[in-house]
């Protein structure tokens, strides 16, 4: 950390920048998926780099974990929840992410047409409607949303279900739709498709949409919202041209507080310039999540996608395409997919410090201009300029944050306990964007008594008594409460 002493009583502190460290921050950097089957170890799991010569745990690089899992899975029988049963597979492998110090992702399933019954078996004995695809898999079930039965128990989950992960502590966002295959906000079945008629389905389109979105905007207050910026949200269809509502009712989400993500990145011939354009008009305004849509290690013939740019045999093609899309959608998070992540380790690691490095968000102050001598009660203006050097943004607007983190300046003693705290309610992380540093003066008063300090700088929680809350990509060793120090300070 270099330092000039610019003029009497002031001082030039020039942080050294970070390219290379993980930090773990709320909505940016790899999510570590697990498929709904693995067990607690899962999470330990490691992979072969060959840069390395050694084989890393992928957690190691993940700054959340995701699970993308059923409603029956989680809420077999009504009032029953497998987050408090200590012995069930799904419970554990959600505190086992708690445990390694990461908070957990969700999206909830309820069709059943492709991957079995999703919905709990309750759910239709009390009387929901459903659709069956296959007459010949008659226990694969899909619920209609607008049924009210349906409506009735998936709501008495969600609030269950908020009432134990509407906390950023535990929970890093909510993939919040979860209707139509995969749950992916697409090819959503609302009455028999031989019986409908299309000025139906775009009236209960909507009125679906608004409902779920409605639930969980109401019950997840704190954590991150998502939804697929699918160009037939909420639609029967999955490929077709954009529907000319699709935009619209998006928009309507993204107005209750909904951020975004897509499952199908790197697959050129499904996420096209549709999806690009929505996602540069939302660019900086709300986080884009990513996650690839061919799945190399099974059953996707990915050399097929329309690119030319996939070799069979070569999943590494795959993971550039997908980091090639993922920074020009500017995306906070991408993915490491259950059944891939071998691919990322083993064959695209240097994508994977890439992304570490250039996505999301990577936050520092390159310049702060600081006092290193002032009399008790006297007042200082602290001069501080900030950079992001990643392609993506600090979602510091968004509703559930609602601008609650700040840059602060403290003062520290010799045990490095914070003694007096200064809040720049004017700064603005939100704003920060690469290639675009942001300067601020923040007037402070010193009330301490005379004595030895140390400067100290964070961004904090203001809704968390202003403790450190994002790790800087500054080089140095940060207190045991996240302060990084500055200089010294004597107060006469």
């Amino acid at each position: 950390m270099k330092q000039v002493e610019n003029k009497v009583g002031k001082i030039l502190i020039e942080p050294k920048y970070d390219s290379v460290s993980v930090l773990r921050n709320p909505l940016n950097g790899w999510v570590m998926y697990a498929a709904r089957s693995a067990d607690e170890s899962y999470w330990d799991t490691e992979y072969f780099v060959p840069e390395f010569n050694k084989k890393v745990k992928a957690i190691d690089y993940a700054s959340a974990c995701y699970l993308r899992t059923s409603w029956s899975s989680l809420n077999p029988k009504d009032g029953v929840y497998a987050w408090n049963d200590p012995k069930s597979k799904i419970g554990k492998l959600i505190k086992g992410a708690q445990k390694r110090g990461l908070p957990i992702a969700f999206r909830i399933v309820v069709d059943g047409r492709d991957q079995g019954q999703n919905t709990p078996q309750f759910v239709f004995d009390a009387g929901a409607k459903y659709y069956v695809e296959n007459p010949e898999k008659p226990d694969r079930q899909t619920p209609y949303p607008q049924d009210p039965v349906f409506r009735k128990y998936y709501t008495k989950f969600i609030e269950a279900f908020a009432k134990e992960f509407n906390d950023p502590d535990r929970a890093s966002f909510i993939d919040a739709y979860g209707l139509g295959k995969w749950g992916e906000a697409h090819h959503v079945v609302y009455e028999d498709p031989k019986t409908t008629t299309s000025e139906n389905i775009e009236k209960l389109k909507e009125e679906v949409l608004d409902w779920v979105t409605d639930l969980y905007a109401r019950t997840f207050t704190k954590v991150p919202l998502v939804i697929n910026y699918h160009r037939l949200v909420g639609h029967p269809e999955s490929w077709a041209p954009a529907n000319p509502n699709s935009e619209r009712l998006l928009e309507k989400a993204i107005a209750k507080g909904y951020s975004l993500r897509h499952d199908a990145f790197g697959m050129t011939g499904y996420y096209q310039q549709w999806e690009k354009d929505f996602a540069k008009k939302w660019n900086f305004k709300r986080p884009v999540i990513m996650e690839g849509g061919w799945i190399t290690s099974r059953t996707h013939r990915y050399w097929i996608d329309p690119s030319g740019k996939y070799r069979e045999g070569h999943a590494e093609d795959v993971r550039k395409g997908e980091y090639e899309a993922s920074a020009e959608a500017h995306v906070n998070m991408m993915d490491f997919r259950s059944g891939d992540t071998d691919s990322w380790f083993e064959k695209a690691f240097p994508l994977v410090r890439g992304f570490i490095s250039e996505g999301g968000y990577r936050l520092y102050p390159d310049q702060i201009n600081l006092p290193n001598q002032m009399k008790s009660r006297e007042t200082a203006v602290i001069t501080h300029r900030w950079n992001n050097m990643g392609w993506g943004y600090f979602p510091n607007n968004i509703p559930q944050w609602n601008y609650k983190y700040k840059v602060a300046f403290a003062l520290l003693d010799e045990e490095n306990k914070a003694r007096q705290i200064f809040v720049d309610k004017e700064s603005e992380p939100s704003n920060w964007l690469k290639d675009n540093p942001v300067s601020y003066d923040l007037k402070t008063t010193v009330d301490l008594p005379r004595g030895n300090y140390s400067w100290a700088v964070a961004i904090v929680d203001t809704t968390n008594e202003n403790q450190p809350a994002i790790k800087l990509a500054v080089e140095g060793v940060a207190t045991v409460d996240g302060w990084i120090r500055l200089n010294d300070l004597q107060v006469q």
